[in-house]
């Protein structure tokens, strides 16, 4: 744990839409299958999930959505095999979908001397390693029951909503923050009271609640556009990856359809 001084200050990034561009939480459900842990019909599930969270505008019900899939599909794993895979996964996965400007503006909230902390809804498991790859100073996210080993499908801790403006007034009062010299930075309007709690806020690629939040607020509203700001885009290897990528998300978004078309006729029936 980082110790830090009287009169520092931090920022404070929300990590799903806000520092990547997809969720944490089911970015390595195809590494989960190929370990074992996944089969065939929980992957197209999470696949679909995904797809449902990179397109929606209104996180109020899919964050609840998401979490209960996620706990659903990870009970009974074993925690040590999820560790490694994320571990040994992570680069493929996560270096490619980082927003260039969230890396530029942590960036420079560390060239100011501010501690970077990443707060998610997402497990520790996921955040803490992602969080070692962009370098941040601490780490606060969703820590799920380990018993025997396993996963029991309970939560210990929910980082999520009030939780995370609590989660940063325990740190500041830890390490000597002054909140009103913090900075914070989400998409979701679930996260309006971890925006409040900070002195400094602005909303990163809102949903349509927050944006209009943020408008009646007179809050900085960003943009971030450009995933991947840690990968050479100029080596043959990489666009040879990014064109493969592509390929992939293709399939997915395919499979989603279908699976869509199905369920309708099997209804219709």
């Amino acid at each position: 744990m980082t110790s830090t001084s009287p009169g520092r200050s931090a920022a404070f990034f929300d990590l799903d839409k806000t520092v990547i561009a997809r969720s944490s939480a089911l970015a390595f459900t195809r590494h989960f299958y190929d370990g074992g842990l996944l089969s065939k019909r929980g992957m197209l599930r999470s696949a679909i999930a995904q797809l449902q969270f990179v397109l929606t505008s209104d996180h109020t019900d899919q964050v609840e959505k998401m979490r209960q899939h996620v706990t659903d599909m990870c009970t009974g794993w074993e925690a040590a095999t999820v560790s490694s895979i994320v571990t040994e996964t992570l680069d493929d996965v996560v270096r490619p979908v980082i927003f260039t400007e969230a890396a530029e503006l942590i960036a420079e909230h560390r060239a100011a001397g501010r501690d970077i902390i990443l707060i998610s809804a997402s497990g520790m498991e996921m955040v803490e390693p992602i969080g070692a790859m962009l370098g941040v100073d601490t780490v606060r996210a969703t820590r799920m029951e380990v018993v025997d080993g396993h996963y029991s499908g309970r939560i210990e801790f929910y980082c999520y909503g009030e939780e995370k403006a609590r989660a940063m007034r325990e740190l500041a009062e830890e390490r000597g923050y002054d909140l009103a010299e913090c900075y914070a930075y989400s998409d979701s309007s679930t996260d309006i009271p971890m925006l409040e709690t900070a002195g400094h806020r602005a909303v990163v690629n809102p949903d349509k609640a927050l944006r209009a939040h943020a408008r009646a607020h007179d809050w900085d509203i960003l943009d971030f556009p450009n995933p991947a700001p840690l990968v050479d885009w100029s080596s043959p290897a990489t666009r040879g990856w990014t064109a493969a990528a592509a390929a992939g998300v293709g399939v997915i978004a395919a499979a989603a359809v279908a699976y869509g078309i199905s369920h309708r006729r099997h209804h219709a029936a």
